[in-house]
């Protein structure tokens, strides 16, 4: 029987996604990744590299798939924020991997496509406050960055809220975003 080398790597990824979302680069193992993806563990190696490079490639295809899913709309960005709310409860894995990569990488090893996907952004941010749609209150990148930290407040994995209330969670959040960015005319 032919192997799909498209589809191991699929499984792959995911098995890697979740091993590493609990446990970190450190604590993962890869002898976990290939039983859970029903693998072969030498075609990590083959198709991955090291372990670190597995990371980088499930954080990679984490970060693309979450531009892609939501896409930033800089005409709206409460809505933008509530989006990114729901995007991570419906994955809490990515907040996971970003907690680790933060903690085990540092900021200075952010891979290009979240500096590629952070500076559209705060591109889409800057035109639309020299439009006056959004406040100039603040600089467009601290706004970004400040939007996105908004989106995960009351996530699965950073309760921090006094509410198990999903809906109100995510209203103080599009709420908070909204009052922060509301064209200085409004």
């Amino acid at each position: 029987m032919a192997r799909d080398a498209e589809d191991t790597k699929r499984r792959l990824l995911q098995a890697a996604a979740d091993e590493f979302a609990q446990r970190g680069i450190a604590g993962a193992r890869v002898d976990r990744i290939a039983a859970a993806a029903n693998a072969n563990k030498a075609l990590i190696y083959s198709y991955f590299g090291n372990k670190e490079d597995l990371f980088d490639a499930v954080f990679h295809a984490l970060v693309v798939d979450t531009v892609h899913d939501v896409p930033i709309d800089a005409d709206d960005l409460p809505g933008y924020a509530g989006r990114l709310f729901d995007r991570h409860l419906s994955h809490p894995e990515a907040l996971r991997l970003a907690i680790w990569h933060s903690l085990e990488r540092g900021g200075a090893a952010l891979p290009d496509a979240v500096i590629l996907a952070d500076q559209g952004k705060v591109q889409a941010i800057a035109e639309a406050q020299e439009r006056g749609v959004v406040s100039r209150r603040f600089p467009a990148g601290e706004l970004m960055i400040m939007i996105v930290g908004l989106s995960i407040l009351g996530s699965p994995v950073l309760v921090m809220t006094q509410t198990d209330n999903v809906e109100e969670r995510r209203r103080t959040v599009t709420e908070a975003v909204r009052l922060l960015t509301e064209g200085d005319n409004s």
